[in-house]
């Protein structure tokens, strides 16, 4: 019988609007970890949520559907966990609401409430960035197209020749630079790999590093990449991690990480963190996206 069965069994969605079912967590909880000091981030940022499926009822009773895009400030004393942010979106299903703008100021007006800072609600996506396809599969693999601005074309590391034997937790120590060697470079990586802490299930993505300064290692920073394959730890806190690491290891005078998660639960995440100063790296979403 298929009630028997793990797959069959019946997931219980909310069938009204429920605000209460977002559950934050206090970002102070992972960046303790990483020795960063409440009130003073070495970084600035932000956490980009694309939402697919998101749906209400009309006045009158008629669904209607939408995408949207969330950006919740990096300096938000909270983060939102991904599932119930699902289930929260799930429990508008059934609500009837005036019309859009009144559905999108009540998603920013209750994921504001979580994370503790104001977070933006735009219906939509930004488009699909078909430029992160990396011709070639060696060192030098470049992509088609220059980045917009004043970055360089990101060079992936996925096809360098390397052994990696580390897989359980981030190991820092494999990153290194070359102090007399000083560039301006963006390296991408489509192997980035944790676990989520809650679910346990897999969090594929794609990582940029964008850099001024002393040349990084590309065959340690791709094993450093792969090292987290089996690391349990939250999309965020996962980011904050890289750019902790490589700028304490490496030393570059400008960093920017992104990471594109791929999509879950009709939801995906790209946190963004960066020298304080720097502009966010145009909104674009990856073919795995």
């Amino acid at each position: 019988m298929t009630s028997e069965l793990p797959l069959g069994r019946e997931v219980a969605y909310p069938r009204s609007y429920d605000p209460s079912l977002l559950f934050p967590i206090a970002r102070d909880q992972g960046r303790a970890a990483l020795g960063i000091a409440s009130g003073a981030l070495p970084f600035a940022g932000h956490d980009r949520w694309h939402a697919y499926e998101l749906s209400w009822l009309g006045p009158r009773g008629k669904p209607d559907t939408a995408t949207a895009t969330f950006l919740v400030p990096a300096d938000s004393p909270r983060l939102v966990e991904s599932k119930s942010l699902k289930l929260y979106l799930n429990s508008l299903n059934s609500t009837r609401f005036t019309g859009r703008d009144e559905v999108r100021a009540r998603i920013a007006a209750d994921l504001s409430a979580a994370a503790g800072a104001a977070v933006t609600v735009g219906f939509g996506l930004p488009p699909l960035d078909m430029g992160t396809g990396l011709e070639g599969d060696g060192d030098g693999a470049r992509a088609a197209a220059t980045l917009p601005g004043t970055d360089p074309a990101p060079v992936s590391i996925d096809g360098i020749a390397v052994d990696c034997d580390e897989y359980d937790a981030p190991n820092p120590a494999l990153l290194a630079a070359d102090p007399g060697d000083l560039v301006h470079e963006v390296l991408h990586s489509a192997l980035l790999k944790s676990n989520c802490p809650v679910t346990g299930q897999p969090d594929w993505a794609s990582l940029r590093v964008a850099y001024r300064g002393p040349r990084i290692d590309r065959a340690g920073l791709l094993r450093y990449l792969v090292s987290f394959r089996e690391h349990a730890g939250f999309h965020e806190q996962c980011v904050e991690q890289v750019f902790v690491d490589v700028s304490a290891h490496c030393r570059p005078t400008e960093l920017s990480v992104e990471a594109r998660y791929t999509r879950r639960g009709g939801l995906d995440i790209n946190p963004w963190r960066a020298t304080p100063g720097l502009s966010p790296p145009p909104a674009g979403r990856d073919p795995r996206q």
